[in-house]
């Protein structure tokens, strides 16, 4: 049985679900009674009717004491009663039993919808782990409650299982799916040595590895954590129209009750006419497609981000990314990787470039130094250790070393040019992550490193040029040279460097305030040291950080892969969500409007009000659903990603 039939099935389960379906049939065998007859028939036929408006809509008139009795008498389960009791007493049960019956189909459907598209985040609550199995010291397995777990207890984990809890690979080696939490197509391999994430699925081998960390704080702990905060903040718009629902519903009962007794006393028209059209007005005026519409579509966009490996703590922040017109990018660990690669290897007439990178490589093949490892790997042959005698390093300034018998030395440009005989040439940036190179005394050149960029990043930026974003930022601690290097790689303008921390958040709110009253700001950074930014802009957005507290903490979206186009992604779903959202009320204003005035002039019947209600719900949670959907290009991307990783 498919998702969608279980969905179904458990619908039809509920009591007054099968309630509804006996009276269906009762009511359908009351009319086959005559109406006006000698005999029992008439009787048992009114007595049938009143029964079977008892099965069909039972649950909708003790929702609507409950709700007087607790002080809220207008709502939509008082309206429906209202109308359909009225309908009794002027002599049409048929239409009003019919009328109910058609809502509570109506309410099935709707309820099936928006079951259908809570899946998607209703997947990941499903993600948490009901048990974990513990092996002990003496290799017997226990299962027990994942929330008694505890740091440094070792798992079993078998083929098909999910992972209940972050642990590390002792044992075994498989291939996880982890699309459940990163929204990652391709199944990642892993063995000794490797992290386990929980919520992934093991899908081949057996794995036993050791708990890294307890449930609250594993990666689904955190997520489920997230979801739930999704569920409490309302989006703007959402909180206005459920106060708009507490007003607009007594006035609608004032009208209705105005319909029904200005116009007989006024025009001495017939009283049994206007208390139809008051009816129509009633059911026609319930506002449960406008107050659902809108945070149904709130939470389809949530669900639809989640698909999109973006994880959205609520609807006012889907408002926010979709008001977006600054977007301010942290360099390090976001448009860049945070590893050191060789840029440009700069070496001086008389000097090959091979030669300049063979020495670096040797003199620096020792060090600890970040910028060492890239010298090193950037030489395409092995280094020999055997070349490399009386290696010394002096922390911070540079190292030296003989290689083949040559006294070589490598660092910064003070600690080369005090070693060398004459001045260096002036032709290397300053503040760049630079290495001089010099051998017995003799300037040899430098080598320029930078920043790797990150796959995808400069295709962000112009996506997000693209999109409209009106400025395109970005922040770093490093020097300028340095910064001016990857903001022309990645085709950005506006660039902001050598601020401390504090220095960010200074320049982030003069971005605000120039962009008040015209959008927001959005800032991007990697969820480690970004924390009082990401807490400051208009949306902070954490990329890679359901790792990190702090991302959790202060962002308000977190990414759950290094990919600086899921930036863009964000920013396009939420557009999309908010244009959905617009077009679902207008949708449920304009029919009801038409409805409402067709009512008035004795046009519209209760079918036609309760399909302005009911029925345009409907067509509002379907037209939501839409925001669930990936585009043809993100569908394309995910596709490419598995075959790159083939």
């Amino acid at each position: 049985m498919t998702t969608k039939q279980k969905m179904m099935a458990e619908l039809l389960r509920k009591p007054w679900t099968r309630a509804m379906l006996t009276g269906t049939l009762l009511f359908a065998a009351a009319l086959l009674l005559p109406e006006t007859a000698a005999g029992p028939g008439p009787v048992i036929r009114k007595a049938a009717l009143i029964l079977a408006l008892a099965l069909v809509g039972g649950d909708i008139y003790l929702e609507a004491i409950r709700s007087i009795l607790k002080g809220q008498v207008f709502n939509e389960f008082f309206l429906m009663s209202a109308a359909v009791t009225g309908a009794f007493a002027i002599g049409s049960p048929n239409e009003g039993i019919s009328v109910m019956l058609f809502y509570k189909i109506g309410e099935i459907l709707q309820e099936y919808a928006v079951e259908n598209s809570r899946r998607s985040i209703a997947g990941i609550i499903g993600l948490r782990p009901d048990r974990v199995r513990i092996m002990d010291e003496a290799g017997d397995l226990n299962e027990i409650d994942p929330a008694k777990a505890v740091t440094g207890q070792v798992m079993v984990l078998l083929p098909g299982e999910r992972v209940p809890l972050d642990g590390q690979v002792l044992e075994g080696s498989s291939v996880l799916d982890t699309s459940a939490i990163t929204g990652e197509p391709v199944p990642r391999p892993v063995s000794p040595g490797d992290e386990v994430l929980s919520g992934s699925v093991n899908s081949t081998g057996k794995i036993i590895a050791r708990i890294l960390r307890e449930l609250e704080d594993s990666t689904i702990g955190r997520i489920l954590a997230i979801v739930e905060e999704a569920e409490e903040n309302k989006a703007r718009s959402e909180q206005l129209i459920t106060r708009f629902a507490r007003f607009y519903t007594p006035v609608v009962v004032l009208c209705a009750g105005l319909i029904a007794l200005l116009p007989p006393l006024l025009t001495g028209a017939g009283h049994r006419e206007w208390i139809y059209r008051a009816l129509v007005f009633l059911v026609a005026s319930c506002p449960c497609a406008l107050v659902l519409s809108i945070p149904v579509g709130f939470f389809a966009g949530i669900g639809g981000a989640s698909r999109r490996g973006i994880l959205v703590k609520g609807g006012n922040f889907i408002e926010a990314l979709a008001k977006t017109r600054i977007v301010v990018f942290d360099k390090t660990g976001t448009l860049t990787e945070g590893v050191f690669q060789v840029a440009k290897v700069s070496a001086r007439e008389g000097v090959s470039r091979e030669e300049l990178l063979d020495l670096a490589a040797c003199v620096e093949f020792w060090s600890r130094h970040p910028l060492a490892g890239p010298i090193v790997k950037a030489f395409p042959r092995p280094v020999l250790t055997s070349r490399i005698t009386e290696f010394k390093e002096e922390a911070g300034r540079g190292v030296s070393a003989r290689v083949d018998g040559r006294r070589v030395i490598a660092g910064s440009r003070s600690f080369v040019q005090a070693e060398i005989n004459g001045p260096m040439p002036d032709d290397s940036l300053e503040d760049a992550a630079v290495v001089h190179v010099a051998a017995e005394g003799r300037y040899l050149g430098c080598i320029f490193l930078a920043d790797r960029v990150r796959s995808g990043a400069r295709k962000a930026v112009e996506k997000l040029r693209r999109m409209g974003i009106r400025q395109i930022c970005m922040f770093t601690g490093d020097g300028s040279s340095h910064a001016a290097l990857t903001a022309q790689e990645l085709g950005i303008e506006c660039v902001q460097a050598g601020l401390l921390p504090h220095q960010k958040v200074e320049e982030l709110v003069r971005h605000m305030q120039q962009s008040q009253g015209e959008g927001t700001t959005l800032f991007v950074g990697d969820g480690i040291n970004d924390a009082p930014v990401l807490a400051r802009s208009d949306v902070g957005v954490a990329m890679g950080g359901i790792g990190s507290d702090a991302a959790l903490e202060a962002a308000d979206a977190v990414l759950m892969r290094d990919e600086p186009e899921l930036v863009a992604d964000a920013v396009q779903g939420a557009r999309k969500t908010v244009g959905i959202i617009r077009e679902n009320i207008v949708l449920a204003l304009g029919v009801k409007a038409a409805v409402l005035l067709l009512g008035l002039l004795g046009i519209a019947s209760m079918w036609t009000a309760v399909f302005a209600d009911v029925g345009v719900a409907l067509l509002a949670v379907l037209n939501s659903l839409r925001a669930l959907r990936l585009s043809g290009e993100e569908r394309s991307r995910f596709i490419k990603q598995g075959e790159t990783n083939e």
